[in-house]
């Protein structure tokens, strides 16, 4: 009996594959949480999750100063590390879905960037909405993402109508550029605000706290929701507009749908940590080569890799000269800009 339910386990790859990426992500989290210039046992930090996080009743003396690097430092850095993540590599997947293109992503698309402009407006002039208060900046990150990815698609279909992939990324690619020309003008001009400008840009997540996580939940969520109740017009999608539209599919406004969640889940990272790039686009490549292009399991399984692969970036990104730290975009620009290179080779020897 033992053996068949084991054979039935190893034989049903989907809850394999989700109970991998779970012990991937909370082997993640225990140890960037146990990692830093005081080294915490990870046995410590299971308890002190178990304690503080789930209320469990342990009768265990741990030191008060342990538990506040634990729960005051290092769990809300860790918990946006993995949240961004998330937000990026669900963005990549939608992306390169509607595209039917591995090559495309938050970044090549332009979004990433139109959603920095509008961050570093906010950081610029100091603006503060009074309707939106402390989301002043998020909500200006997705608005300016939005307006940055209509731009886009508007050109693209200037130039050819059809609207073919490599002219959408081209577009973006042409975009982005000009919009990191426009950054740069911006940090020319700005004073005391430079060094934090600079330093966001180029992505971390340090010093941000409970605060931000918090801001950026709901855009995870409500992108989440757009994109997962679309996941079976992405999979049509994936076969061409023309078999989704025979299969019933509205494509117009299931693309629309489909951007909005995508944004959000950018514009959102994009707000809280800085330009993070190489996420959207490794993450949902690897999943998709290991378990397949469905997209009812590939956008939550991306997201957990997502989730679970910036977290160690994180704390590489803290640990590798410590006590100095490096811009987690550096981390993840090393690990990702060589396999975006294997792919397009790749793809370019298969034409």
């Amino acid at each position: 009996m033992p053996l068949q339910f084991i054979q039935r386990f190893l034989a049903n790859k989907k809850l394999f594959a989700y109970l991998f990426v779970l012990l991937f992500c909370s082997i993640a989290l225990i140890v960037s949480i146990g990692q830093g210039s005081v080294e915490l046992p990870f046995s410590m930090v299971i308890f002190i999750l178990l304690r503080e996080v789930f209320y469990l009743p342990l009768n265990i003396e741990i030191d008060p100063i342990y538990v506040n690097i634990v729960m005051d430092i290092r769990l809300p850095r860790v918990l946006l590390a993995m949240t961004v993540g998330a937000c990026l590599a669900l963005a990549g997947s939608a992306f390169q879905g509607l595209l039917k293109n591995p090559l495309a992503d938050p970044y090549t698309l332009g979004v990433s960037s139109g959603s920095a402009v509008g961050a570093v407006i906010v950081l610029f002039f100091g603006l503060i909405i009074p309707v939106v208060g402390r989301f002043t900046l998020p909500f200006i990150s997705i608005v300016t993402g939005f307006l940055t990815l209509f731009i886009v698609i508007s050109f693209a279909k200037l130039v050819q109508r059809s609207m073919a992939t490599e002219t959408i990324i081209l577009a973006g690619i042409i975009f982005s550029s000009f919009l990191g020309a426009f950054i740069s003008l911006m940090i020319s001009l700005t004073g005391d605000e430079l060094r934090q400008i600079v330093f966001w840009l180029m992505g971390s997540v340090a010093m941000r706290g409970w605060a931000y996580l918090w801001m950026l939940v709901p855009c995870l969520v409500v992108g989440f929701l757009f994109l997962f109740f679309n996941r079976h017009e992405l999979n049509a999608l994936s076969f061409g507009e023309e078999t989704a539209r025979q299969l019933g599919v509205n494509i117009a406004r299931r693309k629309v749908f489909i951007l909005i969640g995508a944004t959000v889940v950018t514009g959102g990272a994009v707000a809280v940590s800085g330009t993070i790039g190489f996420v959207g686009l490794v993450i949902p490549h690897l999943t998709r080569l290991l378990w397949g292009p469905d997209h009812r399991h590939l956008l939550p399984l991306s997201m957990f890799i997502g989730a679970g692969f910036l977290a160690l970036a994180d704390l590489v990104a803290r640990t590798l000269i410590a006590p100095s730290e490096l811009p987690i975009g550096v981390i993840t620009a090393i690990i990702g800009a060589p396999v975006f290179g294997f792919i397009l080779l790749k793809q370019r020897r298969t034409l």
